[in-house]
């Protein structure tokens, strides 16, 4: 069997409690299919970037499966059709990471962005006028 990660976004207007109800629901049908649900998360309710049936919030939902995909296949087709869930995305996967998905993690377990120099870091460019980089301006007529 595979491994997959699917993340769920439904309707804004559920409840939390209808919204675990859908996870669930389409955990439930995973194992009819012979598949079985690993580890899932609810994530809350998120604004989104853009409206989706005329919704600015959703639901979101991320599931980690070890299913086949004929058990998948059905799970996407049954959300697809259902009223309450907007979007569907379902990505095949080599292994699964532990813990907490990134989306759970709090802000202070990141890791620093290190890359980035500060302000500070930035050369002095002094007068405008200066470009010892590019020598002097030529004269204007």
């Amino acid at each position: 069997m595979a491994l997959y990660e699917h993340v769920m976004i439904a309707r804004q207007d559920l409840s939390n409690t209808q919204a675990e109800g859908l996870i669930e629901h389409f955990s439930g049908i995973l194992t009819e299919n012979g598949g079985k649900v690993v580890d899932f998360e609810y994530w809350g309710v998120k604004t989104m970037a853009y409206k989706i049936n005329k919704n600015r919030k959703g639901h979101y939902a991320f599931l980690r499966s070890d299913a086949p995909s004929a058990a998948v296949q059905e799970m996407e087709r049954l959300m697809r059709l259902h009223d309450d869930v907007m979007r569907v995305l379902t990505i095949k996967v080599d292994e699964h990471v532990e813990g907490p998905s990134v989306q759970m993690q709090k802000r202070d377990d990141r890791p620093e962005r290190g890359d980035r120099p500060d302000r500070g870091d930035r050369p002095d460019r002094g007068d405008r006028g200066d470009r010892p980089d590019r020598g002097p301006r030529p004269e204007r007529r």
